[in-house]
C-alpha cells in the first residue's frame, strides 16, 4: 500500500472519508427509535452503535462485490484511474447536503449515483452493468421500502395480538428492555450492507489501478472501512435522529422494537443475497408502517413527502455532481 501511486491514496483517503461521512449520516438508523423513546441515552445509544456497525462490517462481502463490479463494468472503466475519486465527490457532496438540511437521504443511493454518473461521462452508457443495476439496485431501491412497511405493519400487529391481555406498564417495561436488543440488531445490520460499499468501491480502484487482479476484498480494506464507519457513526448525526425519531410520528418502546427488528430483518437478507438498499429507506418505511398501526393520522405524510422527493433525486444528483467533477478532474489530471 505504501508503494501505491498517490492517486490511489488520494482516492482510498476519500472513500474513508464517504465511509465516515456515511456513518454519521446514517447512524440515526440504528438510534433514532431508541433514543426517541428514551430506552438509552443518546451517548450510549451512539456507542452501541458505533461497535455494532464495526462488527457489522466485518461479517460478510457479498455487497461489496456488487459495488465493486455490479455497477460499472470494471473491464471497461479499467483504463480511467480518476473515475472511482468522481464518484466518491459526487456521493460526499450530496451527503453533506442532505446532513446539513437533516434530510434522511440514501448514502447507499448516492455512491451508486456517483459510481453511475463518473462512469457515464467517461465512455457512456456501455460502461454501466445493466443487468446487475436493474437487479440489484432498481428492483431493491423500490422493493426494499415496501417491504419494510409492510414489515413494520404486519410485526406492529402481531405484538398487539400476542400481547393483548398483558397490561401496559408490563408490556412497555418488557419492549424497553427488548429496544436495546433491536436496536443492537440494526446497528449491525448497518454495518454489514452500509459498510461494504465503500469496501466495493475501494476494491474497485484497486483493480483499476492494478494492485489486485480481481474484485476481491482485503482484509486491510474491510478493517480500515469498518474503522471509518465506526469512527462516523461515534459523531452522529442529531439532525436526522430528530427527523426521523420524532417528525415521522410519536414512539413508544413496542414502536421502536417493532421497527427496528423488521428493518433489520430486510437489511440482513438484501445483505446476503448483495443487494446494497438503502437502510435509511428501510427503517424509515418500517417507521411508516409501525405507525400506521395506530391510525393513518398518527403518521405526519407531509414529512414523507419531503423524505420520498430526497429519494427520487438522489441517484440524478449525486450522478451529476459526479460526471461534472469527472470532467473537472480530466481537465485538470489529464485523461485517465
Amino acid at each position: 500500500m505504501f508503494e501505491a501511486p498517490m492517486l490511489l491514496v488520494v482516492i482510498v483517503v476519500t472513500a474513508l472519508i464517504f465511509d465516515f461521512t456515511n456513518g454519521a449520516h446514517d447512524c440515526a438508523n440504528a438510534i433514532a427509535t431508541v433514543v426517541s423513546t428514551k430506552v438509552l441515552t443518546p451517548r450510549a445509544a451512539v456507542g452501541m452503535a458505533a461497535a455494532l456497525n464495526l462488527l457489522g462490517a466485518l461479517l460478510g462481502t457479498e455487497v461489496a462485490q456488487t459495488l465493486g463490479g455490479g455497477i460499472v463494468r470494471p473491464d471497461i472503466v479499467s483504463g480511467s484511474h480518476i473515475l472511482v475519486l468522481a464518484a466518491l465527490i459526487g456521493a460526499i457532496t450530496w451527503n453533506c447536503l442532505t446532513w446539513y438540511f437533516g434530510i434522511p437521504s440514501s448514502s447507499s443511493h448516492a455512491l451508486i449515483g456517483g459510481l453511475m454518473g463518473a462512469a457515464l461521462a467517461h465512455v457512456g452508457s456501455a460502461a454501466l452493468n445493466g443487468s446487475s443495476i436493474i437487479n440489484k439496485v432498481v428492483f431493491p431501491l423500490l422493493g426494499s421500502p415496501l417491504v419494510g412497511f409492510f414489515m413494520g405493519l404486519l410485526l406492529m400487529n402481531l405484538i398487539c395480538i400476542v400481547f393483548a391481555r398483558i397490561n401496559r406498564k408490563s408490556a412497555n417495561g418488557f419492549f424497553q428492555k427488548a429496544q436495546i436488543a433491536s436496536a443492537g440488531f440494526m446497528a449491525l445490520s448497518h454495518g454489514l450492507n452500509d459498510a461494504q460499499k465503500t469496501m466495493g468501491v475501494i476494491t474497485l480502484a484497486l483493480l483499476i489501478f492494478g494492485e489486485i487482479d480481481v474484485i476481491a476484498v482485503p482484509l486491510w480494506v474491510k478493517l480500515v472501512c469498518a474503522m471509518a464507519m465506526a469512527g462516523g457513526t461515534a459523531v452522529g448525526g442529531w439532525k436526522i435522529v430528530r427527523t426521523m425519531g420524532h417528525k415521522i410520528c410519536k414512539l413508544e418502546p413496542v414502536h421502536g422494537f417493532a421497527a427496528e427488528t423488521s428493518a433489520s430483518i430486510v437489511i440482513s437478507a438484501a445483505s446476503v443475497i448483495g443487494a446494497p438498499i438503502s437502510t435509511t429507506h428501510t427503517i424509515t418505511a418500517c417507521i411508516f408502517g409501525v405507525g400506521s398501526t395506530r391510525r393513518l393520522s398518527a403518521v405526519h405524510w407531509g414529512v414523507a413527502g419531503n423524505l420520498v422527493i430526497a429519494w427520487v433525486i438522489t441517484i440524478p444528483a449525486s450522478a451529476s455532481v459526479a460526471a461534472v467533477s469527472f470532467m473537472l478532474l480530466e481537465l485538470v489530471l489529464g485523461a485517465g
